[in-house]
């Protein structure tokens, strides 16, 4: 008797402890909505937030694997509620899916997966719960719910209309057949409910912002997640990045410090003023750091800016001021472990690209609730903003070229980012150092043309 009871007693600890959520375990999002949403929208940003942030993060989009599964789209016939062949490919799908988020979170070591699908119904949904529950993961659900035609039809022509599935078909056609797409998921359409779902933990965002229901917000992920949610809108907007004019330490070779602009600096800064004026720009709202190079540079605008700590240069610590030859001879050790990570290197009583991302974090997060800004920053803070919006990798971010005298106009698209270079004509000293290292700053370059932009292909949705 005493071993059958152990037996069950072990049985019934094994199943407790494979349906536990330990407090850190990993972490599904499940994105929930009628076709053109925008949840795909979402999904992608907030992959590429909580990645730029530190939280490894990957998208799982289940009409992806039902494009590779079923390689010509012929109509919507195959989304109706009674195509028992179609409901059998998508749940085929859909499980294929969920296998390799299984493997990303407790195999390859991901923290968050994205599982962007319609997620209509809430028997999926419970099956997505279920799954969670029976590998440790914690589930946060995202609705997006719109009622608004006019949005609904801009999503439907801006994003859907580039999908592989209409490649051969004319606007109109294809606008035709993704409506009646959508009424095929109407009639079975579920969404989370207030007393229904009240154990589950999500965000219900309605009308693309204008209003947030939230509960059941379990952790510091789920909240960075709402929090994140909750700044983001769509409306059309570009975003200026562009580094002070050239300064005199940028002439002399010497890392960071708080000097003024040169001579070319003060020239650029006047060239600047012209551009933002031939931009003629509703409502630009100007950003600067607190240092004197930025500063000089947005006087030069004539017209109101405001300042950021935040948008300090990173601090270099012990090396500020000094020479790269220099710090390869005083500090030979630190020289090489930077460029060995300069991502997670930490300048000695200084900081990391790595510290400077979180301390640049209050400020995307008002970049994505501005419409049009003019940031005037730094070549490492200008590599940090740059990452997020083009989805770089921590061991890209370092690297991206970010030249004096040259402004980069963001602007946001559905699934990416458009990237325009635009040289001011105006010589500056070349401040960068590829990897390892190739070439010392101090050498004059010309102003670059776009070519020479390498970093600047935006992301492809």
């Amino acid at each position: 008797c005493r071993s059958s009871s152990s037996s069950l007693l072990s049985q019934r600890l094994f199943c407790w402890c494979s349906s536990l959520c330990m407090t850190n375990c990993p972490t599904l999002i499940v994105t929930v909505g009628l076709p053109a949403r925008g949840k795909t929208y979402i999904s992608k940003k907030l992959t590429r937030y909580l990645n730029w942030i530190g939280v490894p993060t990957k998208e799982f989009n289940v009409g992806q694997y039902r494009r590779e599964c079923l390689k010509i789209y012929r109509s919507f016939e195959f989304f109706r509620p009674d195509n028992e062949e179609g409901l059998r490919i998508r749940r085929q799908c859909a499980l294929a899916a969920l296998n390799d988020v299984r493997q990303y979170l407790s195999v390859e070591g991901g923290q968050v997966a994205v599982f962007d699908a319609t997620n209509t119904t809430r028997e999926r949904r419970g099956t997505i719960v279920k799954f969670a529950e029976q590998n440790g993961f914690k589930v946060f659900f995202v609705e997006s719910v719109c009622e608004d035609p006019d949005v609904i039809a801009q999503n439907i022509v801006q994003v859907k209309l580039d999908s592989p599935d209409y490649l051969h078909c004319n606007t109109e056609e294809a606008v035709e057949d993704f409506m009646k797409r959508i009424k095929c998921y109407e009639s079975s359409y579920q969404p989370l409910d207030e007393v229904l779902d009240r154990d589950l933990s999500y965000i219900k965002i309605m009308d693309v912002g204008c209003r947030y229901l939230v509960n059941r917000v379990l952790d510091h992920i789920q909240s960075r997640i709402v929090y994140y949610l909750m700044n983001i809108h769509i409306t059309p907007r570009s975003i200026y990045l562009c580094r002070h004019g050239e300064s005199d330490l940028n002439i002399k070779g010497r890392i960071g410090g708080d000097s003024g602009l040169s001579a070319r600096g003060k020239e650029y800064a006047k060239s600047l003023r012209k551009f933002i004026q031939e931009q003629k720009i509703n409502d630009l709202k100007v950003w600067t750091s607190q240092m004197k190079r930025t500063i000089q540079t947005a006087e030069c605008l004539e017209v109101p800016y405001e300042q950021w700590k935040s948008l300090n240069e990173i601090d270099a610590g012990v090396c500020e001021e000094m020479r790269y030859e220099e710090i390869q001879e005083h500090f030979p050790l630190e020289f090489a472990l930077r460029d060995q990570d300069k991502y997670r290197y930490r300048y000695p009583k200084g900081e990391s690209y790595e510290d400077l991302v979180q301390r640049l974090e209050p400020v995307i997060m008002e970049l994505e609730r501005q419409e049009n800004v003019l940031v005037v920053c730094h070549q490492a803070v200008m590599r940090c903003l740059l990452a997020y919006f083009l989805d770089k990798t921590a061991d890209e971010l370092p690297y991206l070229k970010c030249p004096l005298h040259t402004v980069l106009k963001l602007t946001p698209m559905a699934y990416g980012c458009k990237v325009e270079s635009v040289c001011l004509g105006v010589d500056s000293v070349n401040t960068h150092r590829d990897r390892p290292e190739v070439g010392v700053p101090g050498s004059t370059q010309k102003c670059p043309s776009v070519d020479d932009v390498d970093n600047f292909s935006p992301p492809q949705g």
